[in-house]
């Protein structure tokens, strides 16, 4: 499935704020994905013991999204969860989707981006980062493809991310209505194989079993910070 711009517009109703082909390019260079957690995997709202949760819509988006990139580069994408709190089921759930890291009570989040470039052997402009909020901006600042979450609750903050090229496209979806899957399926669209990659994920195929199997052995790392440094920490 190649996409062209004008049916990309007229298929996904979040707001362009590249082109379509630009925003194509920029993904071809993707080689990670980040996402910060609360108001992006759910609406934000804790529950009583400071959690918040994620829907299994998102989860899946996520692992297609993973195969997809395997389809077209051969390789795993980088996966990792960057937030500003300690949030059980965001542990619970890297540990069972095996994304790569989770950086946790991180306050400025461009730091955790630079640790993990620097560990991973990554550049910012490989990054696709999926974001929501004034505390993720300084990370969305050096990374190469940004997607915010739409709320309609701070416009004036959407508006403030436009104007200071912080986000390239803007979901129609919230954080409380699968804006994650939202955004794995344009990027999957604007890879040119989103029916491929959802055809052999149907069939079961010998692909889609080498990913599942090389995805599998991926254990996450967990990071957070002490005195403003960042430190690996025992999975809590």
């Amino acid at each position: 499935m190649t996409v062209g711009s004008e049916q990309i517009k007229s298929v996904f109703k979040g707001r362009f704020l590249i082109e379509a082909e630009s925003l194509q390019q920029k993904l071809s260079q993707i080689r990670a994905i980040i996402f910060d957690w609360d108001g992006v995997f759910n609406d934000g709202v804790k529950n009583e013991n400071g959690s918040s949760s994620f829907s299994e819509i998102d989860a899946m988006g996520t692992n297609l999204l993973r195969f997809n990139h395997y389809l077209v580069s051969g390789g795993n994408l980088y996966t990792a969860v960057i937030s500003g709190e300690k949030n059980p089921l965001a542990f619970g759930f890297v540990r069972r989707e095996h994304f790569n890291e989770i950086y946790f009570k991180i306050r400025h989040k461009a730091k955790a981006i630079e640790h993990l470039c620097r560990v991973n052997n990554l550049k910012p402009h490989e990054i696709a980062f999926v974001f929501d909020d004034v505390l993720d901006f300084s990370a969305a600042k050096i990374c190469g493809t940004r997607i915010m979450v739409g709320r309609t609750a701070n416009p004036l903050l959407t508006d403030f991310a436009i104007k200071k090229d912080l986000a390239d496209y803007v979901t129609a979806a919230d954080g409380g209505n699968y804006a994650v899957r939202e955004s794995a399926e344009l990027i999957m669209a604007l890879s040119g194989k989103h029916n491929e990659t959802i055809q052999q994920r149907m069939d079961f195929s010998d692909d889609y079993k080498r990913f599942w199997h090389l995805r599998n052995l991926i254990e996450p790392a967990f990071y957070t910070t002490d005195e403003n440094v960042i430190i690996q920490q025992t999975p809590p």
